[in-house]
């Protein structure tokens, strides 16, 4: 029997709320997520010929430099149709230095699909990607990739599900056949089996019955799904209990609210570059994934009256829209991604930032395809689309109706890790440049830019090498400036060891009014990774309430240049002890000049030390380079976790401060002959040793 996988699309245009979907494919690199991508569109006619990663064809790895590394480096949006559903799908990059890109489209979405690797099964970057989408509730799909590939076993990433990310699968889909020999899958809720045509283009796949050597498996794991379903079901629960047949819509509907109640992940097979599994994994994102509607009120602020409220998805309700990332087009200059999550925007219409406080006009409203665009007249709740016009909004900033001043939460970005001097190689370059990082640090969040105030050097700083390399080819290239950069450097962070007490009084006399401003603060170190802490304990009268905010911020912008080598304070409690004011001299700047004074002065005498950014790394080797790499390894201060053994290949895991890491990526190529690869992700920050602080701080390093 012939199926006809893009389950007779219509051409329509409007969709109801209850007919969208908004979902991204996030995974680790190399997992495939992208060739998933470019099958979804491809089965659902958004693109008639499928382009390949390897060969810099993809359609969602547009740009240059995504096409000849062979890598995402920036998350890409499109829409396309299956049936009567509307999707939009955020393609993001898997690579570690670009996770801001995972971070800010998560934010948005109202699911994902996970692709894991059937070789390599939970990564480093599974797992941090995964707990991004457990931080920010995001139901989840898992389509396990690669099944023909040698070494493949879907059932082994099926325990390190378990193991690793603490999450309960749910196995929709068993496959048939291994490495080469796969050929398609059982699905466990219809009890069929589909097979597919090896390297058939076709949009159409063959159903039957089940094969006799996989009834007993399949009747197995349909056991497994219904008593999993009836722990979370009580209607599934009473018919399991009696006896009684479950139908398959009951089983839909039961599978759609614990995957929305993130009770249960549902994993599905297949091979992306073979062309098995996409279109069931699609039938799947419209069945279990949520619609705009079936997702929680999310909380907001009413700025009137600085209250809590809650957005409801609701197209005749007030306008509001995240703005979730911005970038530069060069046909169109200035686009800003937003999801709508209330009401509705039509172009030359104005729009109200609360984070800028100012109008801004929607000038065009575009709907995105990777780099191509598609005009359109409005966007309206439960969507997302890109407005050109937008020249005071970043990514986060909460867009709303002129009359209705709502706040969403923003969203949080890492901080960088690594830096370097970036400077034009002539005068001319100069201003070109300094436009250049201006727009790139706009674009993306994880990226900054500041001058040495004693040298006068720019400083660009990111997420790691590959995240800095690829934003200096954007300049030269994008921009047409002549640069040069520095070797990268640490970004290390500054610390106390000892608690102790620090009394400033600031006064100033300048002939007519003075500043007056004294405080008394405990600063203490507090757990390594624990951040700062701001504590009031002032007795009443003692200050004045509207100082208080003045002193917490000048302490905050103290920490921002430590006392040992001006990098960020970090970890660390301030409490307000006591203090004084004068009637009349007194000020808020006094106040915040006394706080900021007080905390470098205390932290000069609380023994003060750097940390160093420590990181997460998994090494695939052979056994015959086992030696070699543990022994490099320890050398560079690393520590080993754990050794697995898949075969004939060993997985090393442990951690390792990142200033040994420059440059390890030829060493290992060096020592196992190209042989064996890594991945490497922050992990937290360690006090450095007092000997490399010493060297540092001597300039010997």
């Amino acid at each position: 029997m012939k199926m006809n996988l893009a389950r007779d699309m219509m051409n329509k245009t409007d969709y109801s709320l209850k007919d969208i979907r908004n979902i991204g494919i996030i995974a680790h690199i190399d997992a495939g997520k992208t060739t998933v991508t470019e099958r979804i569109l491809y089965y659902t006619g958004k693109i008639y010929k499928m382009g390949e990663v390897h060969d810099g064809t993809a359609t969602m790895d547009w740009m240059e430099q995504e096409q000849e590394r062979g890598i995402t480096i920036t998350s890409a949006a499109t829409t396309c149709h299956w049936g009567s559903s509307q999707i939009n799908i955020i393609d993001t990059p898997g690579h570690v230095d670009f996770t801001a890109e995972v971070e800010r489209s998560l934010r948005v979405l109202d699911g994902c699909v996970v692709v894991l690797c059937g070789v390599g099964g939970i990564q480093p970057q599974s797992e941090t990607v995964w707990h991004q989408a457990d931080g920010h509730g995001v139901p989840r799909l898992t389509f396990v990739n690669k099944l023909d590939r040698i070494g493949a076993d879907f059932f082994n990433v099926i325990k390190d599900m378990k193991d690793k990310l603490d999450a309960n699968p749910l196995v929709m889909q068993i496959p048939m056949g291994a490495e080469e020999d796969f050929r398609g899958m059982v699905d466990i809720v219809r009890m069929k089996a589909y097979i597919f045509k090896k390297n058939d283009l076709d949009r159409s796949y063959e159903e039957t019955e089940i094969p006799e050597d996989f009834k007993k498996v399949s009747e197995e794991y349909r056991e497994h799904l219904i008593e999993a379903l009836a722990n979370t079901d009580m209607d599934i629960m009473e018919k399991y209990v009696h006896g009684q047949e479950i139908p398959e819509e009951d089983i839909i509907m039961s599978v759609k609210k614990a995957t929305i109640d993130l009770q249960v992940v549902p994993v599905f097979c297949g091979s992306a570059l073979k062309n098995i599994g996409v279109q069931l994994l699609m039938d799947a994102v419209v069945d279990y994934l949520p619609n705009p509607l079936e997702k929680p009120a999310i909380e907001a602020n009413d700025l009137r009256n600085d209250q809590s409220i809650e957005v409801k998805t609701d197209v005749d309700g007030p306008f509001v829209a995240l703005a979730f990332k911005t970038m530069v087009d060069k046909f169109v200059g200035r686009l800003t991604f937003v999801r709508v999550y209330s009401g509705k925007v039509k172009k030359g219409t104005f729009i109200y930032n609360t984070k800028s406080g100012k109008k801004e006009r929607v000038d065009r409203i575009l709907k995105m395809h990777a780099n191509q665009r598609e005009e359109i007249p409005c966007i309206e709740a439960g969507d997302i689309g890109a407005v050109v016009g937008l020249k005071n909004t970043f990514s986060g900033d909460t867009l709303c109706h002129l009359d209705k001043q709502i706040a969403l939460e923003s969203i949080n970005f890492p901080e960088p890790v690594i830096f370097q001097a970036i400077e034009p190689k002539t005068k001319v370059d100069n201003e070109k440049l300094t436009e250049a990082l201006t727009k790139l640090a706009d674009e993306d969040p994880s990226f900054r830019v500041r001058v040495n105030d004693e040298t006068g050097q720019r400083i660009i700083s990111g997420m790691g090498e590959l995240h800095l390399e690829v934003l200096f080819n954007r300049v030269m290239r994008e921009f047409g400036v002549q640069a040069k950069v520095g070797s990268p450097h640490i970004s290390y962070r500054e610390t106390i060891t000892k608690p102790v007490e620090s009394e400033k009084k600031y006064v100033k006399q300048t002939g007519g009014r003075g500043q007056y401003g004294h405080v008394v603060l405990k600063i203490e170190p507090t757990g390594l990774g624990e951040g700062f802490e701001f504590v009031n304990k002032i007795r009443e009268g003692r200050i004045p309430r509207e100082y208080i905010s003045s002193i917490k911020n000048g302490v905050e912008g103290a920490m921002d240049s430590g006392v040992l080598a001006g990098y960020r304070i970090v970890d660390v409690r301030v409490t307000l002890l006591d203090g004084s004011y004068h009637e009349v001299d007194s000020s808020d700047v006094a106040f915040k000049a006394a706080g900021s004074i007080a905390l470098q002065e205390g932290v000069r005498r609380a023994n003060p030390v750097l940390l160093e950014p420590i990181m997460k790394v998994e090494i695939s080797v052979p056994q015959e380079y086992m030696g070699d790499i543990l022994g490099d390894f320890n050398s560079r201060r690393g520590k080993v976790l754990g050794i697995e053994d898949k075969g004939k290949v060993h997985i090393v895991k442990g951690t390792v401060p990142l200033a040994e890491m420059f440059g390890y990526a030829t060493a290992m190529r060096s020592l196992t002959q190209g042989r064996a690869s890594y991945n490497m992700e922050p992990f937290h920050h360690e006090q450095l040793p007092r000997s490399m602080q010493d060297k540092i701080l001597t300039g010997e390093s």
